[in-house]
């Protein structure tokens, strides 16, 4: 390859900064290391996969993954994602971000069908030949935070990590065991790629997740967009209840609880169990108290739940004391709406990478299920809640509640009917999630979308409410006996 570290340097060291998945903004760089991992093609134009070590002010490091092209003309149409021009031997080189670069990005495929290693890269197939997309063209997805993702027609889904970390992926590590399992409700894994990297300068080598290739559900909805519509219904019809609106969602709701719990059941089932020994619950109390104490110095909102807050941590400490254990086992990790697909026939979980700010081992281990459900019971908070945070309205919130409330209770009522285990019996620790999940919501808006912040602050003060009033079944569910719930088309 003609291209060399010296000439991308200064390129990338202006380029870097600017893109949506670098997690060093305004850290400052104290140092930027280059280096080529493996070339994809060896014919002009250039495709290599290059690594950037980022040391930041701070003396933190991150290493990113840079897939770049280059081309011995302009291309117009990747103008946005162009880092420079360098000279080589052979002539001028326009260098772009070869993941938007449609021409080469069919390398990923063929580097999956074939099993290929080039270098200290190796791509890996899951199913047959046959099943993988042909001479289809890419599209990069737009919106993601922390990798890029380009989609192969309406069949194939390449996740590209960004940052990396030794070990492999839980995105990949999830997907690959349950896709093993027959597991319906994820998308199935097609391939990965991979590298054996140095790790930590040991002088031993370490599995570091590249890229994912995943079934595509072309004709799926997104949970987002589906509750968000829902919400948009209610709001328009003035005299109606929630469960009277032509748009009600409660019974998506409660059949995506019974895919979450089922997805939680493969998940025991592939990683197996295990319980919450006393002192590591009483750490996640301690760290829910942290989260909080820093919160309030950004947010001095929070005065008035605080002390609600406290006791529902301090409960959480209390259940260490409690002979009844806390189970555990490998979880999503980073649940929500937009997390979750509808097709036409069931609910689809995906991105079960984890928490993105969170360690890779950190993302790996075990916890509580209720985690996660506390993760599904904000996103509906947030559905029921965003038409309202510019035009805030009594008649508006009511109604926002009003379906909060209902959505919950179904959401809450599916995993239950699958699980055997409602998530409101367990009341304390699931509060003590939420709880905590909203105060870094209530930071997080107060940093980036302050008009936002009542969206977390509402939540917050029905969480500081005694333990017990936080979670009920409505009165008409709690009397219901309906039976576990079945999808549509499902045997």
């Amino acid at each position: 390859m003609t291209l060399t570290d010296d000439d991308l340097q200064p390129l990338v060291e202006r380029w870097l900064p600017s893109q949506r998945w670098y997690a060093g903004k305004g850290r400052g760089m104290s140092d930027v290391s280059l280096r080529l991992l493996t070339a994809l093609t060896e014919t002009v134009p250039e495709v290599g996969i290059w690594l950037v070590t980022v040391t930041y002010a701070d003396g933190q490091m991150d290493t990113y993954q840079l897939p770049l092209v280059g081309r011995t003309e302009p291309a117009g149409s990747l103008e946005h994602v162009l880092l420079g021009t360098i000279q080589t031997p052979d002539g001028t080189r326009w260098i772009y971000d070869a993941l938007h670069d449609r021409d080469v990005t069919g390398v990923f495929i063929d580097g999956v069908r074939k099993d290929a290693a080039p270098g200290p890269v190796y791509f890996q197939r899951y199913v047959d030949a046959s099943d993988l997309p042909v001479d289809l063209l890419s599209l990069v997805l737009t919106g993601e935070q922390s990798n890029t993702s380009l989609v192969y027609g309406d069949q194939a889904i390449l996740k590209v990590f960004r940052r990396l970390e030794p070990g492999i992926n839980p995105d990949i590590e999830i997907h690959q065991a349950l896709s093993e399992l027959g597991a319906k409700h994820i998308a199935r894994l097609l391939g990965s790629m991979t590298a054996d990297l140095p790790d930590d300068g040991r002088g031993t080598l370490a599995p570091v997740s590249l890229a994912m290739l995943q079934e595509f559900m072309s004709t799926a909805s997104n949970g987002w967009d589906l509750a968000k519509t829902s919400v948009r219904d209610l709001m328009a019809e003035a005299d109606l209840h929630a469960a009277e609106a032509g748009g009600d969602f409660a019974a998506e709701a409660e059949r995506l609880g019974a895919a979450t719990a089922v997805v939680h059941t493969d998940l025991a089932v592939a990683f197996g169990t295990d319980v919450m020994p006393g002192d590591q619950l009483r750490e996640r109390a301690a760290a829910m108290h942290a989260h909080l104490d820093a919160a309030l110095a950004e947010v001095p909102l929070l005065a008035p739940v605080e002390p609600g807050l406290r006791a529902a941590f301090d409960a959480v400490d209390s259940l260490a004391d409690t002979a009844e254990p806390v189970p555990t086992q490998r979880i999503h990790g980073d649940l929500h709406l937009g997390q979750a697909l509808r097709t036409s026939r069931r609910w689809i979980l995906l991105d079960f990478e984890g928490e993105p700010i969170a360690s890779l081992a950190g993302r790996r281990s075990f916890d509580s299920p209720l985690r996660d459900v506390a993760g599904m019971l904000r996103s509906f908070d947030y559905a029921s809640r965003y038409q309202t945070v510019d035009t805030p309205d009594p008649q508006l919130s009511y109604r926002a509640n009003e379906w909060a409330e209902r959505n919950r209770d179904a959401y809450c009522a599916g995993y239950a009917d699958v699980s055997g285990s409602d998530p409101r019996v367990h009341d304390v620790l699931l509060r003590g999630f939420e709880a905590d999940k909203a105060v870094y919501e209530a930071v997080y808006e107060t940093r980036n979308r302050p008009t936002w912040v009542r969206i977390p602050l509402a939540s917050l003060t029905r969480l500081a409410e005694p333990t017990g009033t936080s979670y009920r079944a409505s009165d008409d569910r709690a009397a219901a006996d309906t039976g576990p719930v079945r999808e549509e088309g499902a045997s």
